[in-house]
């Protein structure tokens, strides 16, 4: 939970995005990360698809489910006219304030992981074609032709939904892989555990929390002597890589209250 001002100073993140969003009468909240697949600005020609983004459809009503709001979400980029072309990862996630019912639709590399006590009980799994390859909602430009015949296009029908009730405490941290690919769960739970304890209000806890994260996370993609996730994943597919990746990310911190 990136509150302003953070510790942590950034530069722009890239090709990732996260949203926040309260549901109305204060029902609960919504957030997801995203992240976008950069090579569409090295195609030719040049496609940038944060560029040109003008139309916005709303939607009035029920509170949908993450899965539903990723399906809505992806035909609304398909119709967008301004949009030439782009692939991207998606995780949203939604907690409902009376229930404590966490629903959650994540497509590719991205994910979050809950954090109970001295415990991670929920650590999503990543969705990959093959290694370093993440499933991703792809948008073609028209009349591609054969020129985009490898390309990756996954449906939201493909997402791995969940479902799950929290408990007051519970931490939920989302993320893209520029923060898993380097740090270990574990170390993640570690950081939590530790600030936990550092007294403070709750929110500035879960904020201490986010920025050490963040801070020892591009620590770790710069350090070439630390065995990195992405570095054993690259051995257990038999390829050698050596310490951190560089990469942006994004990182969400939320705690459930129910009081």
């Amino acid at each position: 939970m990136l509150a302003w001002p953070k510790a942590v100073q950034s530069k722009n993140a890239g090709e990732d995005f996260f949203f926040i969003q309260e549901m109305r009468n204060g029902s609960g909240v919504s957030f997801g990360v995203a992240d976008g697949v950069g090579g569409w600005v090295d195609s030719e020609p040049e496609i940038d698809p944060t560029m040109d983004y003008e139309e916005r459809e709303q939607i009035e009503g029920w509170e949908m489910t993450p899965y539903e709001c990723l399906d809505l979400a992806y035909g609304g980029v398909l119709r967008e006219k301004f949009v030439q072309a782009g692939s991207s990862t998606a995780c949203i996630i939604s907690l409902n304030a009376s229930s404590g019912v966490l629903r959650s639709a994540n497509l590719g590399d991205s994910g979050f992981s809950i954090i109970r006590g001295t415990s991670i009980i929920h650590h999503q799994k990543a969705q990959t074609h093959f290694f370093n390859c993440p499933k991703q909602l792809t948008k073609l430009p028209a009349n591609a032709g054969r020129k985009f015949a490898r390309a990756c296009v996954d449906s939201p029908s493909e997402a791995d939904v969940f479902e799950m009730k929290l408990r007051d405490g519970d931490i939920v941290v989302s993320y893209t892989d520029g923060f898993s690919d380097n740090v270990f769960p574990e170390e993640m739970l570690r950081i939590c555990r530790l600030l936990s304890r550092s007294g403070g209000t709750e929110e500035e806890q879960v904020q201490a929390m986010a920025d050490r994260m963040v801070d020892y996370s591009r620590k770790c993609m710069y350090n070439k002597t630390r065995i990195s996730p992405f570095e054993r994943d690259a051995a257990r597919q038999g390829m050698f890589f050596r310490g951190g990746k560089p990469d942006e990310y994004v990182l969400i911190t939320w705690p459930l209250s129910l009081n």
